[in-house]
């Protein structure tokens, strides 16, 4: 992985800020490796992403498949696939990790930022106990010994809310439930006692029942320890009861942040509005045919000039053949961003898709 720092953006753009932000991510873009198709630079999955999460926060990231959520929770870590070109700035507390010596990273994943990864099954491995892999984290870092660091791995499994904590130490990922892997994953994470917690889609393979008992044990943890969380997710439903702020990406770009329920409330993106447009409601009765937004999300081979949005957009015009910029506005809760050229009545966006 190569990396640069770039501290220049577009003019007139501008981002939310938090105060005091554990973490700051300034102009992150993230370029996945050339193929026979994008041999003139390889695929952007980030594009100049600016991002602040705040000590004690929930920040939810939502956005459809490929549109760059995971990678960048990959690049907050330095995780990036071999040959990704990385670029930007993501500072810790003022230190700055793009590019830092392996050893600090290493020292800092899991003892400060920890991540929770989407399929846990694929995640933990097979051939070890539960025991095991939840005692790796506080013998490396915290420098238990083996009974603290199961006496350790008990209480967190507890914490998680996975009965007969004890138990299951002796068991192996096989011998759980989806559910129960999952907080399992999510024990690992907080093993030792991080800062930042990185959530990758941590419902999604998951049935809806369980789904709420998951959000229901991340709302505990957060309460509990005062874990800030970096929420990547799909599904704005999942967000609604967890997020302080919700930020959108469509095609590596931001292009809406916003308190949780001023976004809900008024989505002012017509890409917001159209997610928002296809939850279901369960104080209305369901349609034959949940509502969708139109066409397919575009190729990041292929982006189209201006904004990415815009061939699936019941509000283009003229104007959307230029990139629009991230503008800070005005709202009842504080500041929120916006990356559209529209600039008619809010009502009309959500209504758009009438």
């Amino acid at each position: 992985m190569r990396c640069a720092t770039r501290s220049s953006r577009a003019p007139g753009t501008r981002v939310i800020s938090v105060p005091q932000p554990l973490l700051r991510v300034r102009g992150l873009d993230v370029t996945l490796g050339a193929t026979a198709r994008t041999a003139a630079g390889g695929v952007r999955a980030v594009d100049g992403l600016d991002l602040e999460l705040a000590e004690r926060e929930c920040l939810g990231v939502v956005g459809e498949s490929g549109s760059g959520k995971t990678q960048l929770l990959l690049a907050l870590l330095g995780l990036s696939p071999p040959g990704a070109r990385v670029a930007g700035s993501v500072s810790y507390r003022g230190e700055e990790l793009l590019g830092a010596p392996r050893a600090r990273l290493q020292a800092l994943r899991g003892r400060r930022i920890a991540i929770v990864f989407q399929e846990a099954q694929s995640a933990l491995n097979p051939y070890l106990s539960i025991a095991t892999q939840l005692t790796e984290g506080p013998r490396r870092h915290l420098g238990l010994g083996r009974r603290a660091a199961r006496t350790r791995a008990a209480e967190l499994l507890a914490l998680v809310q996975v009965d007969e904590p004890l138990a299951r130490l002796r068991q192996y990922p096989h011998e759980l439930s989806g559910g129960m892997r999952q907080r399992v994953l999510l024990a690992m994470a907080l093993c030792c006692d991080p800062e930042i917690l990185l959530l990758d889609e941590p419902t999604t393979a998951l049935d809806v029942s369980v789904q709420a008992q998951v959000l229901a044990v991340l709302r505990e943890v957060r309460a509990r320890t005062g874990v800030a969380m970096l929420f990547v997710t799909h599904d704005l439903g999942a967000l609604a009861s967890s997020a302080d702020r919700v930020a959108v990406m469509y095609a590596g770009r931001l292009v809406e942040q916003a308190s949780a329920p001023e976004l809900y409330a008024t989505p002012l993106h017509p890409y917001t509005a159209g997610l928002l447009r296809s939850l279901p409601l369960l104080d209305r009765p369901l349609p034959e045919r949940l509502p969708s937004i139109p066409g397919q999300p575009p190729d990041l081979a292929a982006l189209p000039p201006g904004c990415a949005f815009a061939p699936r957009c019941p509000l283009r015009h003229e104007r959307c053949a230029t990139r629009p910029a991230l503008l800070a506005l005005e709202d009842r809760a504080g500041a929120r961003a916006l990356a559209c050229h529209y600039d008619g009545p809010a009502a009309a966006r959500a209504g758009a898709w009438a």
